[in-house]
This record gives C-alpha cells, structure tokens and sequence, in this order.
C-alpha cells in the first residue's frame, strides 16, 4: 500500500500551489492522501484553499466515515471519487480532482486528450481518456473514473473537470498541470490541421516508462 510521509503538509502545500496555478477557483477541487495508517486525509467541503491550514484538514477511514474533523467540518463532496481511486489502486498515495480551464474543454466535448508530447506520455501513460457522465458527487462517479484511469495517469471526468493519481501530492499536481498544458497545445495544434499523434510504439515503450516510474517514484 503506498502512503504519504506527513499526508497533512503535502495536502496542504499542493492545494495552495493548485489554487496559485488557476487550476481551481475557490473552494472547487479536491486533494487527498493515504496515511501509513490506511486513513486518508482529504480537504473540507467549502473552505477557500487561501484561507485553509493544517486544523481544516478532515481525516476519515477507507469507507469515508469522518474520524476527524475541525468545528464539524465535512470531507469534500468528491469524497467518492477519491475512495473509488484508493480501493481500485493499492500503488497510489495521493488524489487530485481540478477543474483546469482548458482540460475541462475536452471534458466537457467528451473527447480524449492525446499522448503527442513526450512528456504528456511518460507521465501520464497514454492518452487521457473521458469518463462516461454521471452525476457529480455520486459513487458512479468514482466507478467510471477508475475505468478511465486504467494505466493512466489522468482521466477526464465527462461535463466536469480532471482527476490524477500518484504516489504524493506533489507529483499529482505535477501531472495535473502537465495535462491542462498539453489540452491547450493540443487545442493550438487544431488550428495549424491537428495534432499528429506519436508513433505507436514509441507511445508504447513510454506507458512502460510510466509504469516504471509509478512503481518506483522519487
């Protein structure tokens, strides 16, 4: 089972560096992560990301009963989302669910986004598929998203937004931005008679290169 050293700070430190990025605004998104205990520390519902420190953290076990909260505070409304992606992959550590501007484009057109970066294909392992819709904060949600997430890095939720998994916080961001990036170049690349796809087996020799580092992350 991977977990993260000091879940609580990382949380934190990636939700202030996700809100400084513009790839949330507000209270929109969620971050989490699975202590050595098996428990998950996960942002509150409604409590501006500017605002927010270490006490407004919410801590509940794998199921997502509350274990510990600050002045009744409540996990994030995604909270199933996250939960689904920890049951489904014992080799994450962190969960990030954004709504980057030009990510959330393709998410919302339903279309994948296409592994014609370098970069885009070794840390996210291939195309970032789109989920199959359904209604924002039920289990379907979570369930679909892990379909989407098998061998990837990222899924596109359908009519939503994005969510990454990795072994922390910080690589989760890391590949958030990545794929808000590549979603605007890709929609630049349209212009100029679209984007022409790497080959196929070099994407292949980079999903492999994906699962390396996904098991063996620094």
């Amino acid at each position: 089972m991977k977990f993260v050293d000091n879940p609580e700070a990382a949380v934190r430190a990636a939700a202030k560096d996700m809100l400084r990025r513009g790839l949330v605004e507000g209270t929109a998104g969620n971050i989490s992560a699975r202590r050595s205990d098996g428990n998950l520390v996960i942002t509150p519902s409604s409590v501006d990301y500017a605002d927010m420190v270490l006490e407004d953290l919410v801590l509940v076990d794998p199921e997502g009963a509350v274990l510990q909260a600050k002045d009744g505070r409540m996990p994030s409304t995604e909270m199933k989302l996250h939960l689904a992606c920890y049951e489904a992959f014992d080799d994450i550590g962190s969960v990030i669910h954004s709504h980057p501007v030009w990510a959330t484009m393709f998410a919302i057109a339903r279309e994948s986004i296409p592994a014609c970066i370098d970069e885009f294909a070794v840390y996210c392992g291939g195309d970032v598929r789109c989920t199959e819709y359904a209604a924002s904060g039920t289990p379907e949600v979570g369930i679909n998203a892990v379909k989407a997430l098998d061998g990837r890095g990222a899924a596109l939720i359908a009519n939503h937004g994005l969510v990454a998994v990795g072994p922390r916080p910080d690589k989760v961001l890391h590949i958030t931005a990545l794929v808000e990036r590549t979603a605007q170049i890709v929609w630049g690349a349209r212009a100029l008679g679209g984007p022409v796809p790497i080959p196929e087996d070099v994407n292949r020799n980079f999903a492999g290169v994906y699962s390396y580092l996904r098991a063996n992350p620094r």
